[in-house]
């Protein structure tokens, strides 16, 4: 009989498509995935280190998969993994601790999982990871995440990614095309690009990103293809010009800053200045007036003064974006940020980043506003949430209608008739679904 084996996934796009590829992979080796509520065999936990919070939660999931099953397996993958795997071993419950690298090989470790008196860590050095493994989430969503790129080279001082993941690799173009045309063979009509950092894609290949874009638009049957998030000094110019005229690439960047203060971005040891991050803003939206643009922030990072705080606030509240991910910094171990002196009180993180939120609402609810009576494609999610259904249109605005099952993964054309309390728009479909 087999056995069944249930996921959570904590973080980013990136953890979902390689949770998703592992589980393909357990499902060949004959298990039998099932809901997490279900009592599964084996729980596999994928984490995220990126806030002490995501660290957090590594407990309480494991507690909750032990309150379904008891005598469930359970093995936790991901950055919190590599990170601190004697930290984890030490929750009851814990079974097995897999590295960044081994976590691709889990099958391996599934061979007895007869629970254990003492979590078995199987984790090798970060410095000796230099593998590329290509992952796909497909089955979870109507839109599915592309693995392209992993680890990261830069060591921004706030960032224990590259000491999660290692050194920036890349796929290949041939390859991550072969993957797009399985997965618009599946029935996906949209793929988010994902990665670390997304666009240093081919820094170990000779390839490189605009090249893998320009490959990925002549793919035969995908309607949509999104960037999740690129740095600004590698989001060119020649990348903004190809999205503009694309009928593919949609108008939608994500594009991190950090800080509006250019002192702190120096501390953080970023790869650019404000100058620079204004011009990409400028750049897309001369051509591109209608693209979203959002901006990740991080507030209370060490020696950040009132004065610096408020030169960020102004300066993202100048710009032409559309909404804002704020991060409230956190210490984190072996990082250069956490030697600082001026560290910020917590409640003064607090009140900055709600400060950020507020003007984010102002920013999205301004953007939703610009297109209130325009028509754009929305992609129909499948979740029926009391006979509401979600979409998303090209340029990223969620929209809602009525539940129809007919609708689920088509792209159909809507108009933008307003925006409700929870900053959905609302809409008036138009009953033509889009080739």
């Amino acid at each position: 009989m087999s056995k069944s084996v249930a996921f959570y996934t904590l973080g980013c796009k990136l953890n979902f498509s390689e949770t998703s590829t592992i589980g393909r992979q357990l499902t060949n080796e004959g298990f039998k995935k099932v809901q997490f509520e279900a009592g599964a065999d084996v729980y596999v936990i994928n984490t995220c280190s990126v806030t002490d919070n995501a660290d957090k939660k590594c407990k309480k999931i494991v507690n909750e998969a032990l309150r379904h099953n008891p005598n469930a397996f359970v093995a936790i993958i991901g950055c919190y993994a590599q990170l601190k795997p004697k930290e984890i071993a030490r929750i009851p419950g814990v079974d097995l601790v897999l590295g960044a690298a081994e976590k691709f090989n889990i099958n391996e470790y599934l061979t007895n999982t007869t629970k254990k008196e003492v979590a078995e860590i199987k984790d090798g050095k970060i410095k000796e990871v230099l593998d590329y493994h290509s992952s796909y989430s497909i089955g979870d969503r109507t839109r599915t995440f592309l693995k392209v790129q992993d680890g990261c080279d830069y060591f921004c001082s706030f960032c224990t990614i590259p000491l999660a993941r290692g050194a920036s690799r890349s796929d290949t173009i041939a390859n991550v095309v072969k993957q797009a045309e399985e997965i618009v063979a599946s029935g996906i009509k949209e793929i988010v690009l994902t990665g670390v950092n997304t666009g240093d894609f081919g820094a170990n290949t000779g390839e490189n990103f605009y090249q893998l874009l320009k490959a990925l638009e002549k793919v035969e049957g995908l309607k949509r293809l999104r960037v999740s998030s690129i740095e600004p000094n590698l989001l060119t110019d020649e990348i903004i010009e190809l999205a503009a005229q694309s009928n593919v690439i949609v108008p939608h960047f994500h594009i991190p800053l950090q800080s509006g203060s250019d002192e702190i971005l120096k501390s953080m040891r970023r790869k650019y200045l404000t100058d620079l991050y204004t011009s990409r803003v400028q750049k897309i939206k001369s051509l591109m007036p209608h693209c979203c643009i959002g901006v990740d922030v991080i507030v209370g990072y060490p020696g950040e003064t009132e004065e610096h705080f408020l030169e960020t606030y102004n300066y993202l509240n100048q710009l032409d974006i559309s909404y804002l991910h704020v991060f409230t910094y956190s210490e984190r171990v072996n990082t250069t940020a956490n030697k600082l002196p001026g560290k910020v009180y917590p409640h003064v993180r607090a009140d900055r980043s709600k400060m950020l939120h507020i003007l984010s609402d102002k920013k999205r609810r301004h953007f939703y506003e610009q297109h209130i009576g325009k028509t754009y494609p929305v992609l129909w999610e499948a979740e029926n949430d009391a006979n509401v259904m979600y979409g998303f249109t090209s340029n990223y605005i969620k929209v809602k209608t009525t539940y129809d099952p007919v609708f689920v993964n088509e792209i159909m054309n809507v108009e933008i008739t307003g925006i409700d309390t929870d900053m959905v728009a609302t809409c008036k479909v138009e009953f033509g679904v889009m080739v």
